[in-house]
């Protein structure tokens, strides 16, 4: 039984259906990339599946029980969190804030404090940096307090949306390599959405989004040989 699956989800805005027959699933443990160029879809399946959007049709399950259109806070208290595009920093607050944010839904302190300890043990940094308002950290830092953010509620699967997007080539790989050592050393499962390919690198399965369809798929070492493949069908990019 995979954690989370999703099934023949249709959504959209208002009465424009963005999403036509989604399938997907995430097992405990995996990174699975969702991968697609701009206006493909993959925010929209996120904010769909968090309960952001209305489900047109279809389901999405959590441990194979149902969580259809489930408020965002009773998925964070299930163990779903997300890392939204841009990052979502409170820019005046500083990090020890932005942290504590990410445990607000969690009434256990012990959890909390916990979850703190883990997170500035992830990320040596930002317990250095834990006097310094977020908005002025670099761009990487950011991302790394983002996913600290996450971890603050004990994630047991964790979305993440647009990880490189204003990110320099090689702070674009040191988020991916974040986001693997999140996945490697907590076991949390990471459901990332993407245009970079750099992504299926660290990906267990990837599927493809065009015009909210998934069409094309892959597990295991397929994702890397494909990959030149994805990139000239899909991404726009030379193989």
């Amino acid at each position: 039984m995979s954690l989370l699956e999703v099934q023949d989800l249709c959504s959209g805005y208002g009465t424009l259906q963005v999403l036509f027959g989604v399938s997907l699933e995430v097992g405990e443990g995996e990174v699975v990339a969702l991968m697609g160029s701009n206006g493909a879809g993959k925010t929209t399946t996120l904010r769909t599946i968090t309960g952001l959007l209305r489900t047109m049709s279809g389901a999405v399950l959590l441990d194979g029980r149902p969580v259809t259109g489930t408020v965002p806070e009773k998925l964070v208290a299930a163990g779903v969190v997300m890392v939204p595009e841009g990052r979502g920093m409170l820019r005046d607050l500083t990090v020890a804030e932005n942290l504590a944010v990410g445990g607000y839904a969690v009434s256990d302190k012990r959890q909390v404090a916990e979850s703190l300890a883990r997170a500035y043990d992830t990320f040596p940094i930002l317990f250095e940096r834990r006097e310094q308002k977020a908005g002025t950290l670099s761009g990487g830092q950011q991302q790394m307090l983002a996913l600290g953010r996450a971890l603050m509620a004990s994630p047991r699967l964790m979305l993440v949306d647009e990880a490189s997007l204003g990110l320099s080539p090689v702070m674009t790989e040191r988020a991916f390599s974040l986001i693997a050592e999140v996945n490697r050393s907590l076991g949390v499962a990471v459901l990332i959405v993407e245009q970079n390919v750099l992504a299926l690198d660290l990906a267990h399965r990837a599927y493809v989004l065009e015009k909210g369809q998934v069409v094309a798929a892959a597990s295991g070492e397929d994702v890397r040989t494909m990959q030149s493949t994805l990139r000239a069908a899909y991404l726009g990019t030379p193989a």
